[in-house]
């Protein structure tokens, strides 16, 4: 299983993907262009020394990473989406995408996903943190495939 980030905009989120990887010894893929300078210092002070125990992977674009993940099945986790991450029926090999915080993620990412699966949340709000959105949906993902650490 792999945490994808789509151009991610915030370093202090991409720092707590990081560490979430670390902590539960999943990969994250970065799909570029960042929004931020990836020496950033936010990077580092989020995810601390924790990110030197995940493996992080920089793609250029859509295409270098989407060529890169062979059969894998992309689950896109998004607000437009109709199945629930805890109706979802994980695969250990899944690749976990989420878009940019500002905007999600384009059509054609949406075209390349299997899935397309949402966190439950209150109507009367938008969207949660990508971080916490990544916990979760990582968490709800190993749990259904015994792939909790540990």
């Amino acid at each position: 299983m792999r945490i994808s980030l789509f151009e991610p905009e915030i370093a202090g989120n991409v720092g707590a993907v990081l560490r979430l990887g670390a902590c539960m010894g999943v990969p994250v893929d970065l799909i570029e262009p960042l929004g931020f300078q990836w020496d950033d210092a936010r990077v580092r002070r989020t995810a601390m020394d924790y990110i030197d125990h995940v493996s992080v992977t920089r793609h250029r674009d859509w295409a270098a990473f989407h060529a890169s993940i062979g059969p894998a099945r992309l689950v896109l986790l998004t607000t437009k989406g109709s199945v629930s991450a805890y109706d979802f029926g994980f695969r250990p090999d899944d690749v976990l995408l989420f878009g940019k915080e500002s905007a999600g993620a384009p059509a054609h990412v949406h075209a390349a996903c299997t899935g397309r699966i949402r966190l439950p949340m209150r109507a009367e709000v938008r969207s949660m943190n990508l971080a916490m959105s990544a916990g979760l949906a990582l968490g709800e993902a190993l749990r259904q495939t015994g792939g909790l650490p540990g």
